[in-house]
């Protein structure tokens, strides 16, 4: 019986000490030193190529951390990327993707609907190993792949940052 009750107090204890492990996380974010290399590669990476854009870069809950606008890009460039930025870190996935997935799957062409989703290309998620910490967000150039390109630059650039 004393043996029954030992037991069955460790058990409970380890059950409490994995409720209080999950109760609290710890999670990889976007430093703003971080976005801002991000946000100026990607304009930067865009320019090369002739394109003024816009980049935005935000944190893994979509909150906007940095953002840059080349000269001569148009206004609506700035809500564009930003956009493509939230929309990439909700749905951990590249807008072009997003995009193509949608115009395959009519279910998926709803998610349009969603407040502040843009399924334009041009928005890649940030990653450290497969977590995503955040995404950038182009807007400007003459395709949403092009956009895309210019993010990938970018995050090719600060690929040591990211491990």
């Amino acid at each position: 019986m004393r043996n029954i009750l030992k037991v069955s107090a460790i058990a409970l204890s380890l059950t409490a000490f994995g409720a209080n492990a999950q109760a609290v996380r710890t999670e990889k974010n976007m430093s703003l030193d971080l976005a801002n290399q991000i946000a100026a590669a990607s304009v930067a990476a865009c320019a090369a190529n002739g394109y003024a854009v816009a980049a935005t870069v935000v944190d893994r809950a979509g909150t906007v951390r940095a953002v840059q606008r080349a000269d001569n890009a148009g206004p609506h460039t700035l809500a564009a990327s930003q956009q493509k930025a939230f929309t990439s870190a909700s749905a951990k996935n590249t807008t072009l993707a997003m995009m193509e997935g949608a115009q395959k799957n009519p279910a998926a062409a709803n998610l349009v609907y969603i407040p502040g989703y843009l399924l334009l290309g041009g928005g890649v998620p940030v990653k450290v190993g497969n977590e995503v910490i955040g995404a950038v967000g182009v807007g400007g150039a003459p395709g949403g792949h092009l956009d895309e390109q210019c993010a990938n630059v970018a995050l090719d650039k600060v690929k040591e940052l990211l491990k």
